[in-house]
């Protein structure tokens, strides 16, 4: 057997495993890597130019990982720095570049409960490791070269995927189908302004820039790409935080029944007594892949409580931050006042509630979707004409490539730039005054793929990240 705490002068120091093939000169990180609570089994990762180093020092079995071959698991023992075992387990050595970092990378499986788990991982940083921050992980194989930095940002996008169309998004993205858009563009102004600062560096060779039609022609397909890839905005928000759908009307009209039914359990409390409802309850749910944001609110009415008061101030607040609207009335009472006052809006769906009980007379001719959360007629319907409102939002089933925001505002700067230097063009401007807005807008468009300015961008993206990813 071969033990980390059996060895002395034959220990390998920090760094020098990976120095045979150094990736990024760094320290070395370790963190679980799976999440918090009990399990099967919990991941630790160690990664840097010290990782092998680290797992000679704690791992204790046939013989010792700097000698295992590459992404092939080994049963052994961890022990601590002090001697006593820790647990059982399997441990697996990635060698840079072929691994998720693109450093050297050890893969410790222990069983799964918290101290198990928390107690390897400290044997680990007692080794010579330190704790990562949240998402280095995925940001040294960002800077590593691994993958781009949209496809970072889809690591995480992944992890938080509510519905297949979310995960199907960003499983498109991680696999470079969004930095591909992005690099054609790149490319293409690259061309473009190769080809004036030739003209404009060299006038003695006589290269004469493209002129006319055919240099309006290609920044207007740069131009329409962009404006095509800012069109996916809205569905990517969408994917990644859902559409917030806002239920709303007068008191008892059944929101609260509606956000069950639609949940499929009974999540609120129902009750005839009014004003049961005083703040909003937020839910999330599947419809046909889309998530969906449910938000019941407090009912509308005039009350003397300062409590509703306040929970129907907070009512009025969602409504305007809706991406829909739901507005539900008792259609066995008479019709409120003011509520067919929205009924033209395509943000707002008319939901006429207890279509199990006999119909007022004002209701007559009326035109809304009835339902009845008793017996549930017309949900289906219902559903059927949530999603057919939410696509016509610009959510395109189809089309699985959605930018995020900061996409978007990179995108944004880089469309505008393009619109100058069209501009330019088109009042027969000097070369020079269209360079500098093709240079601008390949900064920007170069910010989303992360070619330049990553120092001030890092630590916005992976911020987000858990510990361990």
């Amino acid at each position: 057997m071969h033990c980390g705490a059996e060895r002395n002068s034959s220990e390998t120091s920090l760094g020098s495993t990976a120095g045979e093939n150094p990736i990024v000169a760094g320290d070395t990180i370790a963190a679980i890597s799976t999440p918090a609570g009990e399990g099967a089994i919990a991941l630790v990762r160690v990664s840097g130019s010290g990782a092998i180093a680290v797992a000679d020092k704690v791992f204790c079995g046939k013989e010792n990982p700097s000698r295992f071959a590459s992404h092939v698991q080994h049963f052994g023992e961890i022990f601590d720095a002090t001697g006593p075992l820790i647990d059982q387990v399997m441990l697996s050595i990635h060698r840079a570049p072929a691994s998720y970092t693109g450093e050297d990378l050890v893969e410790i499986t222990c069983h799964g409960g918290m101290l198990v788990s928390a107690h390897v991982l400290e044997a680990c940083l007692r080794a010579g490791a330190r704790m990562a921050r949240p998402g280095e992980f995925t940001e040294r194989a960002f800077l590593n070269g691994k993958m781009d930095l949209t496809q970072a940002e889809a690591v995480i996008d992944l992890i938080r995927a509510k519905t297949d169309l979310a995960l199907r998004s960003a499983t498109e993205q991680l696999e470079g189908r969004l930095g591909e858009k992005i690099g054609k563009i790149r490319d293409e102004l690259i061309s473009l302004l190769a080809h004036i600062d030739a003209s404009i560096d060299f006038p003695e060779e006589g290269i004469a820039p493209d002129r006319g039609e055919a240099l309006r022609a290609r920044l207007d397909s740069v131009r329409k790409e962009i404006a095509a890839l800012l069109a996916t905005a809205d569905q990517g928000r969408i994917l990644r935080e859902g559409v917030r759908v806002v239920i709303y009307g007068a008191t008892n009209a059944g929101k609260s029944s509606l956000l069950n039914r639609l949940l499929g359990y009974d999540r609120v409390i129902v009750s005839e007594t009014h004003g049961t409802t005083r703040d909003a309850i937020e839910e999330t749910v599947n419809l046909d892949g889309v998530p969906i944001r449910l938000l019941d609110t407090a009912g509308l009415r005039a009350s003397t409580s300062e409590l509703e008061r306040e929970g129907i101030a907070r009512t009025e607040k969602s409504l305007r931050l809706a991406d829909l609207r739901l507005h539900i009335a008792d259609r066995n009472a008479p019709k409120p006042p003011h509520f067919d006052e929205r009924t033209g809006d395509s943000n707002e769906i008319a939901v006429l509630n207890k279509s199990d009980l006999p119909e007022d007379s004002d209701w007559k001719n009326f035109h809304a979707l009835r339902i009845s959360c008793v017996t549930e007629e017309g949900l289906p319907e219902l559903q059927k004409e949530i999603l057919a409102r939410i696509t016509k939002q610009n959510l395109r089933p189809e089309s699985t490539v959605a930018i995020n925001t900061r996409h978007r505002d990179c995108l944004r700067r880089a469309l505008e730039s393009c619109d100058r230097a069209r501009l330019a063009l088109g009042n027969a401007l000097s070369p020079e005054y269209v360079a500098v807005d093709l240079n601008e807008a390949l900064h920007a468009v170069g910010e989303v793929i992360g070619t330049v300015g990553v120092e001030q961008i890092l630590d916005s993206v992976f911020g987000q990240f858990c510990i361990g990813k």
